[in-house]
């Protein structure tokens, strides 16, 4: 890609900056996922679980999502995993680059829905083909006005 094309992107990005850029379709989280999750990351509390102990003696009064699920549910809800879809014109590679900030403000109880809301707060040229954009990802949960993840991600488009 030129760098015209590059410098081309980073004014349209930047003239989003501040705005929100995306919001997902809503996404069920089921026992099966939290139980997958659990299962790919060695972390069977029972919390999240074990249905009937966590709807006797939790505070939610059912399983509920690790929060690193929500957070790695990022990726689909942003709509990453879509090729034909870039986040911007001529982007080959979206690189999890990190987060600044992470909080988990409220718990996902199994059978709820989520979806997430993206806003544009940064973007910066940091390498001839390599754009930074740090977007804030919140996690709604469908009827409930706390949200379930508030995170602010940095990734790398590459050109």
């Amino acid at each position: 890609m030129t760098e015209n094309a590059i410098a081309s992107a980073l004014a349209a990005l930047q003239a989003r900056v501040g705005h929100e850029v995306h919001v997902s379709d809503w996404m069920m989280i089921s026992q099966e996922r939290i139980n997958a999750f659990a299962a790919a990351t060695d972390d069977p509390q029972w919390i999240h679980v074990d249905v009937e102990r966590a709807t006797r003696e939790s505070p939610y009064s059912a399983p509920i999502a690790h929060g690193y699920l929500t957070l790695s549910l990022s990726v689909p809800l942003r709509g990453l995993v879509d090729a034909s879809k870039p986040i911007a014109p001529g982007v080959r590679n979206v690189i999890n680059y990190g987060l600044n900030k992470l909080r988990f403000p409220n718990a996902v109880r199994v059978g709820s829905k989520i979806r997430g809301r993206f806003t544009l707060q940064a973007v910066e040229q940091v390498a001839p083909n390599v754009l930074q954009v740090t977007e804030q990802y919140t996690v709604e949960i469908e009827g409930v006005p706390k949200p379930a993840c508030i995170a602010e991600s940095v990734m790398r488009l590459v050109f």
